[in-house]
């Protein structure tokens, strides 16, 4: 859903700025602190459970990587 709203330009500003500091785009930046606001991220529950030193994600997906790279651009070239 796009969404579009009046926004200060010096604030609009120091959205890019973050934005280009932290490697990512402006719209992925709102997203994020819109939802951290919102409750959906929570970076204390994050490092919680990165503490725990339960598997986080797949387990499995750093194996066959070379593999699954050339399927995947064998997948792309052939028609």
């Amino acid at each position: 859903m796009a969404l579009s709203i009046p926004i200060d330009p010096i604030l609009e500003a120091q959205i890019a700025q973050e934005a280009k500091r932290l490697g990512m785009t402006e719209a992925d930046f709102v997203t994020d602190i819109l939802e951290r606001a919102l409750g959906f991220k929570n970076p204390y529950q994050l490092l919680q459970q990165v503490r725990s030193g339960a598997p986080i994600g797949d387990p499995h997906a750093s194996e066959h990587t070379g593999e699954k790279f050339k399927a995947k651009l064998h997948a792309q070239r052939t028609p």
